[in-house]
Formats: structure tokens, sequence, C-alpha cells
């Protein structure tokens, strides 16, 4: 039996993925500098974004008009660690990286979650790692659970989990990606949601806030919305 609980786990690390969400901030003096001087450094930022596109899983966002700490983000997907710090490094080595700030990075894994059980919903569970390509919007936030969730029974938290589960299917357009981070981040989950209507997002996180499991989160803050767009228009919108 041992034997093959420990074959289900090397099987599932097997398939795991790296998931990180980094968020970067301009300095006000990248505005101000020449037009050339900003084409160049843009244009090198680009050509390091699409070189790694051939090896990693890619996804543009730009924050401005959202938040006041963060200009743009890239949602990395990966199989490994290494090519997502090569790619963080060679950006950060562009002319344009030089005027960056990391103002938020969040590491996590893929894993299918425990409380699915015989729980079947294609799309809901975000456990392929898998972002859809098509969705104008993703919300991302990083969670933290109070100590006292994981000293109840399983049941019990599979019972709170499954009700959490059913108010998700009242909003099947909304598509969730859960991310693990225990022992590689600060926070214990990055939940990214996706969907194309920011008002269902905000009905279904006011429904949530109802639910037993809530009262059980110790932080989801903070919570970033985030416009999906091509590479090129993410830079231009720096200014």
């Amino acid at each position: 039996m041992m034997q093959e609980v420990s074959a289900g786990r090397e099987q599932e690390a097997g398939s795991r993925k790296v998931m990180r969400y980094v968020f970067y901030k301009a300095a006000r003096a990248w505005r101000a500098l020449g037009a050339e001087e900003k084409r160049s450094g843009a244009a090198e930022f680009l050509a390091v974004l699409d070189r790694y596109s051939k090896v990693l899983d890619l996804r543009y966002y730009t924050l401005v008009g959202t938040r006041a700490d963060a200009d743009f983000m890239l949602w990395v997907t990966a199989q490994d660690l290494a090519p997502v710090q090569g790619l963080a490094s060679e950006l950060l080595a562009t002319g344009l990286g030089r005027w960056l700030d990391v103002s938020y990075s969040f590491l996590a894994m893929t894993r299918r979650s425990k409380y699915i059980g015989s729980h079947k919903h294609p799309g809901q569970e975000g456990a392929d790692g898998e972002p859809r390509t098509n969705a104008k919007y993703a919300f991302v936030y990083p969670l933290v659970k109070k100590r006292e969730w994981y000293k109840l029974p399983f049941v019990e938290r599979q019972r709170m989990m499954a009700e959490h589960f059913r108010i998700g299917h009242k909003y099947p357009a909304i598509k969730i990606n859960t991310g693990y981070s225990f022992g590689l981040d600060d926070q214990e989950f990055v939940l990214a949601f996706e969907g194309d209507d920011p008002g269902e997002f905000l009905d279904l996180v006011e429904e949530l806030r109802s639910s037993d499991a809530s009262k059980y989160t110790e932080r989801e803050t903070p919570i970033f919305t985030c416009a999906s767009v091509d590479p090129e228009t993410m830079i231009r919108l720096l200014g």
C-alpha cells in the first residue's frame, strides 16, 4: 500500500508545473527618457520575452489603471524553475529592465487538490495549470489560511470546501487556477481567477465571503486586477 501511495506521489510530482506571477513597476524616470532610448530598451525586453516564449508558457497583463504599485504582470508557467530564473535575470539586464522594480512576486506549483475527491467539473479545478488563453482578465492574489484550519478533521475541511465548489459552480464563466506555495514562498496558495467580466468575479468573491471556509482565511491580499494584452501593448502602456 505504501509503495502505491509513493508511486502516486512520484507520478503527480512529475506532472507538476512551476508558476510565477511577477509584477513590475517602471520608474518615473523611464518616461522622461528620449524616444530612441526607450524604443531600444523596450525592443531588448521584448526580444527576451520572444525567445523565452519558445520554452515557457508566458501570459502578459497590464495593470495600468487598476493598481498604483504595479504596471504589468507576467504569468510564467514552466516544467522546472531554471528557465523561470533565467528569464527574470535576462529581463532585468535589458535597457528597459534597468528601470524596472519587481513590486510583487509569487511562486507556486500546480497540484491536484486533495479536497476534490470524486468531484468533477472541468475547467473549475485549475489542476492542470493551463490558463485560458482567451480570458480578458486575470484576478490574482496570495492566500494564507489560519493554522486552526489544518487542525480540523479532514472530513470537516472537505465538507467546507465542497460548499466552496458549489458556490463556484454558480459562476461557470470564471476559471480558477490554484497554485501551491508551501515552503516555496511566503504565502500558502496563489489563486488566479480568469474571466471576461470583472463584475461577475466581484459577485463570486462576495458570495464566497459567506462560506464556512472563509472564516479560516488569515490573509488574501493584495488582490490584482490584470487585463490581458499582447507584449507590445503591455510595454507601450508604460507611457
